[in-house]
């Protein structure tokens, strides 16, 4: 085991996690004015499924080094915990997968036979971009595995593929991730959507052009992601754009979190729930 590799997995892990936790507590009407006025809100912050499953992710790459599909999926199945926030159609799939339904067809059989096109496999990624950080293609071909887990829509995947690049990239130092990013993002429209993000100067033109979750799709959310960590901002600044831009905001906020991953602000680590004892954290 590369103690590096583990160890930058770990700190996207919790950048993660934070992003998600604090990012959800301006879904209470209560703390929305802490997030106009870029006020803590009261702690402590709860992760969300978005950090229950990067933690299975970064778990299986603790134990195996590469993304085992079954061992992913039985991994998401055993932890998963209906009140952490599941969209409905993961929610009813990972119940399935728990009573031994298998998840390749349960996956592929979302929304129609098209798969599900949602945030959901973007969210979970960035630990296994930093794990992989010293080979981005690497990092894409897991990425790849890891979402069709879930989500086997090509946007989906595509989605996953450029936010785990993206912190691999983050890791390895760029002075332009978006452009090194976009040869190992497949074509899609979340690729087109990346390249069009360069042309962006401010995070209300970007927002508003690339989108901001609201519809919790890849497309949607995965491009204002990865313009926000390209800024080269602190952690807490990369936070607040993002979080002020509203629509998916604890999604959002745990993919710029987990990109970014620079030492948060020991108060709001402090703030946070701590990671699970079973993902080995």
């Amino acid at each position: 085991m590369n103690p590096d590799r583990r160890q930058r997995a770990l700190d996207s892990l919790h950048g993660l996690a934070l992003g998600d936790a604090l990012g959800s507590q301006f879904f209470v009407p209560d703390n929305r004015v802490h997030l106009t006025e870029r006020r803590d809100p009261p702690g402590p912050w709860q992760w969300t499924d978005d950090a229950e499953m990067a933690c299975s992710v970064f778990a299986v790459l603790d134990r195996l080094g590469h993304v085992d599909q079954d061992a992913l999926a039985a991994s998401f199945a055993e932890h998963h915990d209906f009140d952490r926030g599941y969209g409905p159609a993961v929610n009813r799939m990972l119940r399935l997968v728990r009573t031994g339904e298998p998840w390749r067809d349960l996956a592929a059989n979302l929304f129609d036979g098209n798969g599900s096109w949602g945030n959901g496999a973007a969210m979970r990624v960035a630990p296994l971009g930093a794990w992989f950080a010293d080979d981005p293609a690497r990092a894409a071909t897991e990425a790849a595995l890891s979402a069709t887990v879930t989500h086997t829509h090509p946007e989906a995947v595509a989605g996953a593929v450029a936010v785990a690049v993206a912190a691999a990239l983050s890791v390895r130092g760029t002075d332009d991730l978006l452009a090194e990013a976009l040869p190992h993002i497949p074509p899609s429209g979340v690729h087109d959507a990346v390249a069009h993000a360069r042309t962006l100067a401010d995070p209300t033109s970007a927002a508003a052009e690339l989108g901001n979750g609201r519809h919790t799709s890849a497309l949607d959310t995965v491009p204002f992601a990865l313009w926000v960590a390209a800024r080269g901002l602190d952690y807490a600044e990369a936070f607040w754009t993002t979080a002020t831009a509203g629509g998916d905001v604890d999604t959002t906020c745990a993919i710029v979190g987990g990109i970014v991953a620079a030492p948060p602000p020991p108060h709001w680590l402090a703030a946070c729930e701590p990671l699970p004892a079973w993902a080995g954290t």
